[in-house]
């Protein structure tokens, strides 16, 4: 599908008619196109459901049939009359109220689980002209013919092309969110799924999940797990190099429940919930579990409920001291200290994190920075710290992270770094597919971090891109984790010319330069 140049030009079409629309807000059209598709996908759902149903000589009940009373109305309607296929027919000026008032009202109250139903509470529809509206449509229809072809062409369930084809909606979003929210590249996601290897029926979340990458990530990487056992034709490399299975859509309903119950996600932006609420359902979670909530504050004290935490939270100031939940202890307002004491709190006894902090917290040298660094290393076992290179979260930002890998109640007795330098994409703002990455590296390297320190030039002692550091090392630096601290330069010796025969050179290059002029002077 990411080679299928026509649904790209496609979702350049829809970003550039919402633009010159009078929508120019990226998170306001990315939301307001992500409604029209899920109306389509709504459509498209229900029809496939009738079809199994009268193949299978089985009695469905559609969630179009019947009547509805749209808020406001006198009297109720057909609920036919709110599908995509008897839409898409209508008047531009007719459509427009349609969907307004009637189709999306009703859209807000299907049922896509608890968390759904709170997110699209204040959602609003907002389309400023009905020629928006008709173009939007029309190019969505063409979308949806084009993941079709897709499907019956290369063998990919419908449902994994729509989920690509969502995701590339989302990552034409070309500038950051509020609070400093920006998303983590999709390839990141998955390293960090690999590192911690979630499993099914595992507890898993995001304290600060955005558009849901995260929890998608861990989704997909359960998936291939259960695919290799059991259909490892389904499985196939992605243009990451990762191993990916392509059969959501045939998951059997005990295993979709299993992993809906697994998957937690948390955003203190409503435009966020809601994209990560949709994202998932594409992706064919049909009740996600995101919901509103600042898990800094007072109001969230879900502590020890996790297997596994994915996250990527901001790191962009600091918060009111008042509202800092009392459970976080570290002396500090600044979030990017919190979240990981947030992160570690989550976590059962034995479960692992895998995060991403901005470089600071990995040196800083303020009493809660030092305090943190020291609790996950004596409260757990941290098992890497994988610096990335400062161009990986461009054109959002150029700053430099890390990630952390942490077992809760663990022992630390080594830590295993890896300078990553390169993450298969140039490090520029456009991020163009290079053919070099150390991303494979560190997934097969990181299985064999547990060896104990190299002696003085085993394996390239501290020269090269990874080593291992012994735990009391790191306490006796006040517990650093940057790893310029312990990685050794190699610097190549230059061997200059002596200064006599430089000023020699020098004087046969000023000779012949006075050769030159008198030549040219006599040809005056």
């Amino acid at each position: 599908m990411l080679n299928n140049n026509q649904i790209k030009s496609l979702i350049d079409r829809l970003w550039n008619n919402f633009w010159s629309g009078g929508i120019s807000n990226p998170l306001t059209a990315i939301e307001q196109i992500t409604y029209l598709i899920f109306m389509k996908r709504l459509d498209e759902i229900e029809n496939k459901r009738e079809r199994d149903a009268e193949w299978n000589e089985e009695t469905y009940i559609s969630k179009f049939a019947g009547t509805y009373k749209p808020p406001g109305a006198d009297k109720a309607i057909d609920k036919a009359t709110l599908r995509w296929s008897n839409i898409k027919h209508m008047p531009a000026d007719d459509m427009l109220m349609h969907v307004q008032t009637k189709v999306f009202p009703f859209m807000k109250e299907i049922d896509g689980g608890d968390a759904f139903v709170r997110a699209m509470s204040n959602a609003v529809f907002i389309m400023p002209k009905a020629s928006l509206l008709v173009e939007a449509v029309k190019t969505i229809d063409q979308i949806f013919v084009e993941i079709e072809k897709d499907a019956t062409d290369g063998g990919q369930a419908f449902q994994d092309i729509q989920g690509d084809v969502y995701e590339m909606l989302l990552s034409e979003i070309a500038s950051a969110g509020k609070n400093g929210q920006f998303r983590t590249p999709r390839h990141i996601i998955k390293l960090m799924a690999e590192l911690v290897a979630p499993q099914l029926g595992q507890t898993i979340a995001d304290p600060a999940c955005g558009t849901g990458g995260f929890l998608l990530g861990a989704y997909q990487y359960i998936l291939t797990q259960l695919a290799l056992k059991d259909n490892p034709d389904a499985v196939q490399m992605d243009e990451d190099g990762f191993l990916r299975a392509t059969i959501s859509a045939m998951l059997n309903d005990k295993l979709k429940d299993i992993v809906e119950r697994s998957l937690w996600g948390y955003d203190i932006d409503t435009t966020m919930v809601r994209l990560g609420l949709m994202n998932l359902m594409m992706h064919g979670i049909e009740h996600p579990h995101i919901d509103y909530k600042d898990t800094l504050s007072k109001s969230y004290n879900e502590a020890a409920q996790f297997d596994l935490v994915l996250a990527n939270p901001p790191f962009t100031g600091n918060i009111d001291k008042g509202d800092i939940n009392e459970t976080l202890k570290l002396p500090t307002t600044k979030t990017e200290l919190l979240f990981v004491e947030r992160i570690f709190n989550m976590l059962r006894m034995g479960g692992t994190a895998a995060v991403i902090v901005p470089q600071g917290v990995l040196f800083g040298s303020g009493k809660a920075f030092t305090m943190l660094r020291k609790k996950i290393i004596d409260e757990a076992e941290l098992k890497a710290v994988i610096a990335l290179p400062s161009g990986v979260f461009k054109p959002y930002a150029g700053v430099s992270t890390a990630i952390l890998v942490f077992t809760k109640g663990g022992e630390t007795n080594n830590v295993w770094f890896y300078d990553m330098q390169a993450d298969g994409y140039t490090l520029d703002d456009k991020r163009n597919k290079i053919d070099t990455s150390d991303i494979p590296d560190i997934i097969k390297q990181y299985t064999s971090r547990i060896l104990p320190p190299p002696s003085e030039g085993a394996g390239g002692g501290r020269i090269g891109k990874h080593f291992i550091v012994p735990r009391k090392e790191i306490e006796t630096n006040d517990y650093d984790l940057s790893i310029s601290k312990y990685k050794e330069e190699v610097y190549e010796e230059v061997v200059y010319e002596k200064p006599k025969v430089i000023f020699e050179k020098l004087e046969k290059i000023e000779s012949n330069i006075q050769k030159g002029l008198a030549e040219l002077k006599e040809l005056m």
